[in-house]
């Protein structure tokens, strides 16, 4: 039975392919996201410090995820929370642009056409059933995620694939319309081509998608280079799409992010067709009327981003300055306090799981250094009171209070989407940890209360109660730097070292409530001052055991061991604690008994 007429079944067929491969595109990508985890964004932090790196970035990472619009997403909430600068992205978005042309090239193979065996193999429609089958075993074999996020892959590139397949298909009676053949010849018109290739891509936000359909085109024989060219420059500029629709509502900096990506792909196509059109039209070389097809394809989006890197990267500071110009800030916008702004929180980033969760790390470690900040300033008033000091400590722990409510949030928001095991227990961790952060902020305004009342009403500690606070503040000093060290640098070594201090710390508090007894017993204390000291090393003890809880969770969540097993079993049994105990103690008692 012959196909040679193009029909509503046709159609149908075409947009049921492309059903298949945006949703195939979207599997692959999420299991790339997946599998890459936050290394994504802890590299983008760390390797912009120049272009070529920045670019080298941002062509791995597109081509990780397999798409250039979730790269430019991802940049934008990356500045929008402050971990990134804009400079820092122009070369990313360079790279980018490089890194989504491998799509076209793996969607190229599906125009091999060969007798032999062994090259037929390398035809997607060949190998694509088998890859299907290999994924569909991990994803119901296998226990672990990783392998269950690799299946995932494979059947999202076999589904990609299929799309194509239908897609390529569905066109092919098209060689044979004349009615086509004239349609095509509207396409002679450069400006034409690349006003349908933005819309066509801008409508369904992905570049890998209208370069599919593109190379399916192809297949009927009725596409030449001077056609094909400006509808590829045309569907770079759509891409930039989801780019605008990801800056709506975020920082000045963030919307710039977007505007560079416009603008690289808005001024390369206004620089290089005229030079196009000059080439076909003035110099009338033949290539441009030459048949392409799908390596065709592949080869001018490939040349196109490339040359317009080579190009426009010299010109990085002037693209940011570009920017600038056109999204200006306010005359009468103020600066945010930096201390204030929690950094790495953006609902943008919350569409790649992997990396929201990885940056809401930067944003507790924040939130960690300020209440570090806070209660050593709040240990310090004990002894040294300051009017500025016990301010800023209370201001402090109202921003504390808001990073926690903010951070809670959006925790809850990364645990209702699908994350790895280990982003699981990232997210774990960081709920019970920044409670406890919370907490020793409260017990620091605690600490800033008492000191008011013993200023407000002229009286003080004794110069040996003074000496023992100190005792007992730098091993609390001590402890919450084990503490929060752990956490930051994800290091159990330290957190095990945090419980023997904890301890020493519970007994130091008793001798120190002992000594107490003995001096109010003498008359060498008022019952006014006993009360605030008692106050004061209840709030001790408080802090001591948040920072044991602190340490206790990574170990629970990290060597996944029930932590008050675990802590029965190490104070019962375990000769490393006793050690590290009878060190502690013996540092800390030897001082106490020299205040004397």
């Amino acid at each position: 039975m012959g196909t040679t007429e193009f029909s509503i079944f046709n159609i149908f067929t075409l947009l049921g392919g492309l059903a298949f491969f945006l949703y195939g595109m979207n599997v692959m990508s999420t299991g790339l996201e997946k599998l890459t985890g936050g290394k994504l964004e802890t590299a983008l932090k760390k390797m912009t410090s120049n272009k070529v790196k920045a670019i080298l970035l941002g062509m791995g990472i597109t081509i990780a995820i397999q798409s250039s619009s979730a790269m430019t997403v991802m940049l934008v909430g990356l500045v929008n929370s402050g971990i990134m600068t804009l400079e820092q992205t122009v070369g990313v978005c360079f790279g980018s642009d490089i890194g989504t042309t491998l799509t076209a090239w793996i969607l190229s193979l599906a125009g091999v056409e060969s007798s032999n065996p062994f090259i037929r193999i390398l035809k997607p429609s060949s190998f694509s059933p088998i890859v299907a089958l290999i994924g569909v075993i991990m994803i119901m074999v296998c226990k672990k995620h990783k392998k269950k996020d690799i299946g995932n892959i494979l059947i999202g590139f076999s589904i990609l694939m299929t799309g194509m397949t239908l897609m390529s298909q569905s066109v092919s009676p098209l060689a044979e319309s004349e009615q086509f053949k004239s349609l095509l010849t509207a396409f002679n018109n450069p400006l034409l081509g690349v006003i349908v290739g933005a819309g066509f891509t801008g409508i369904i936000q992905s570049s890998a998608a209208s370069v599919g359909i593109l190379q399916a085109f192809s297949t009927t024989g009725g596409l030449t280079y001077g056609m094909a060219i400006p509808i590829i420059m045309g569907l770079n500029i759509g891409t930039c799409v989801t780019a605008l629709i990801s800056s709506i509502g975020v920082s000045k900096d963030a919307k710039r992010v977007a505007c560079i990506h416009i603008s690289i792909k808005v001024i390369g196509t206004l620089i290089l067709l005229p030079i196009i059109i000059i080439l076909q039209y003035v110099f009338k070389l033949s290539f441009f009327n030459g048949t392409i097809g799908y390596l065709g394809i592949a080869v001018a989006h490939s040349v196109f981003n490339l040359v317009v890197t080579f190009m426009l990267l010299p010109f990085s500071n002037q693209l940011v300055r570009l920017a600038r110009c056109i999204i200006k800030d306010s005359k009468d916008e103020k600066k945010k306090d930096s201390k204030r702004t929690l950094t790495g929180l953006d609902e943008i980033l919350l569409k790649t799981p992997a990396v929201a969760v990885h940056s809401c790390l930067t944003a507790t470690d924040q939130m960690a250094e300020l209440t570090r900040d806070t209660i050593n300033m709040a240990l310090k008033i004990l002894t040294e009171y300051s009017e500025e000091s016990a301010e800023t400590i209370i201001e402090n722990e109202d921003i504390i209070d808001s990073f926690e409510d903010k951070i809670n949030s959006y925790l809850l928001k990364i645990s209702k989407s699908s994350v790895t095991g280990k982003d699981s227990r990232s997210v774990s961790k960081m709920m019970h940890c920044v409670g406890n952060f919370e907490r020793i902020s409260d017990h620091a305004v605690n600490l800033v209360e008492s000191a008011q009342e013993m200023h407000d009403k002229n009286i003080f500690f004794s110069p040996e109660c003074v000496n023992e606070i100190n005792v007992i503040t730098d091993a609390i000093a001590e402890n919450i730097n084990k503490a929060f060290d752990a956490y930051k640098n994800g290091d159990l070594s330290i957190a095990h070292k945090v419980e023997p201090l904890e301890e020493v710390v519970d007994n130091l508090s008793t001798e120190l409530k002992n000594r107490h007894i003995r001096r109010l017993q003498n008359d060498e204390c008022t019952v006014e001052l006993g009360y605030i000291f008692q106050d004061v090393l209840t709030n001790l003890e408080r802090i001591s055991d948040h920072c044991s809880n602190i340490a206790g969770c990574l170990i629970e969540t990290d060597e996944k061991t029930n932590i008050h097993a675990y802590l029965h079993d190490v104070k019962e049994n375990d000769e490393n604690f006793r050690k590290e105990y009878r060190s502690y103690a013996e540092e800390y008692f030897k001082r106490l008994d020299m205040s004397r």
